[in-house]
């Protein structure tokens, strides 16, 4: 058995640990009046998937995912072009996931030498489970925070990340918000990562100060990988 199937084993069974901990904590009444519908997704099973980190220390590591509603992990062809486009060493970058999810980009940030990677998440079962992944991995790098993505960004140094991670809920209004505060917070020579249902075009993007760099369409998704509009014309 692989190294990495132990280790994946472990981190299944921590989480599954972390889920009963959680069922068996006191319900809120008013969580009590939710409807049927709330009711169901909140008992949908979860750890019923996994994510596998593509390259760097933890290349082939499996890691269990939990299954939430609209959680939609990067798929591995998407993860593998990104990096393929960034280069495969991420030695000395700073990485900021805005809505870390699953955590498989940002895991694959650090996974690849980054200096430091902050993931961000609202929703607290996610926080759990990505401050075990953190622990498991031993990653030093990563530091996991609760909270709004959109407003991290805005909370960052200007031109302090060199490479932002957007993967907002496909079904929402964040991503005007969220690709505004990236500029910002993006350095002169950095990247943003943006995953969207539909292709963003450089005029949507120039009041931003943004500029396509590269994009993919891989089923339902479009990647793209953003820069300052200075560092594309140099």
């Amino acid at each position: 058995m692989s190294r990495s199937t132990l280790r994946g084993g472990a981190i299944t069974a921590e989480i599954r640990k972390a889920q009963a901990a959680a069922a068996a904590a006191p319900v809120d009444p008013k969580a009590a009046k939710k409807n049927a519908k709330d009711k169901a997704a909140a008992a949908a099973p979860k750890g019923a998937g996994e994510i596998r980190i593509i390259g760097g220390q933890w290349k082939r590591t499996r890691l269990p995912v939990a299954q939430r509603p609209g959680l939609r992990p990067t798929p591995d062809r998407v993860r593998e072009t990104l990096f393929n486009w960034l280069g495969q060493d991420l030695s000395g970058w700073r990485c900021l996931d805005a809505f870390a999810g699953t955590g498989a980009l940002g895991l694959e940030a650090a996974s690849r030498g980054a200096a430091s990677v902050q993931l961000v998440e609202s929703d607290a079962a996610l926080v759990a489970q990505l401050q075990v992944l953190q622990a498991k991995l031993q990653a030093s790098a990563v530091r996991v925070q609760r909270g709004d993505g959109v407003a991290a960004l805005k909370q960052a140094a200007p031109a302090s990340v060199d490479l932002v991670l957007l993967d907002p809920p496909f079904d929402g209004d964040l991503f005007a918000p969220a690709l505004q505060a990236a500029a910002k917070a993006v350095a002169a020579q950095g990247f943003i990562y943006l995953e969207a249902p539909r292709a963003w075009t450089d005029e949507e993007l120039a009041g931003s100060g943004l500029a396509v760099y590269r994009h993919l369409k891989a089923g339902a998704v479009h990647a793209h990988l953003l820069r300052p509009v200075a560092a594309t014309t140099e």
